[in-house]
């Protein structure tokens, strides 16, 4: 659900599609870290009139580093860390580019079998440089979120998939939801 102007609205649609063409990764007894390269190409639903749209409307570079590291020898609570600093390109319907962001998610979670994982995750994302162009904003927003996480892998199909609740705590200049 998104509050804009006193009102609630809400929509499922297609997001923008994500391509990580470079990842590199390490992993040792206890940790692992990763650092990569991706970029969102703005292929999602999305209507100027309409900022609730999943879709941006403009092509964003990401360059990602991250790491988690293992609490017990067994592997089954674990902390992690990612953060990622996104470049935002020109918008593509207006004479507008978007300021660029930085995010880091974090995560505390619990291995309760081979396949189950529960966790506590959350994210800080801040606008790091004002938008630019005619009538673009020069406020720095950001947003803080907090919420559950289950993570379910099956191996016999090779399929991972994680399910999370994040509810929003603190934002500033942007608007305020629940992410799921």
């Amino acid at each position: 659900d998104l509050k804009a102007g006193g009102r609630e609205d809400s929509h499922f649609g297609l997001a923008d599609i994500h391509v990580e063409p470079i990842t590199l990764s390490w992993h040792w007894s206890q940790a692992d870290l990763a650092v990569g390269y991706a970029f969102w190409a703005p292929t999602g639903d999305y209507d100027k009139s309409h900022p609730g749209l999943p879709g941006k409307g403009f092509w964003t570079h990401m360059f990602t580093a991250g790491g988690t590291y293992y609490l017990d020898a067994e592997k089954t609570w674990a902390v992690s860390a990612l953060n990622r600093y996104e470049i935002a390109m020109e918008h593509q319907d207006v004479p507008i580019t978007p300021g660029n962001t930085d995010t880091l998610e974090w995560g505390l979670s619990k291995s309760l079998t081979k396949t189950i994982d529960l966790g506590l995750v959350g994210f800080y994302q801040q606008q790091t440089t004002d938008d630019s162009g005619p009538g673009s904003s020069r406020a720095l927003d950001y947003s803080v979120a907090i919420g559950p996480e289950v993570s379910l892998f099956c191996p016999k199909l090779g399929l991972f998939t994680s399910l999370r609740y994040l509810r929003e705590v603190a934002v500033n200049d942007r608007r305020e939801g629940n992410v799921a």
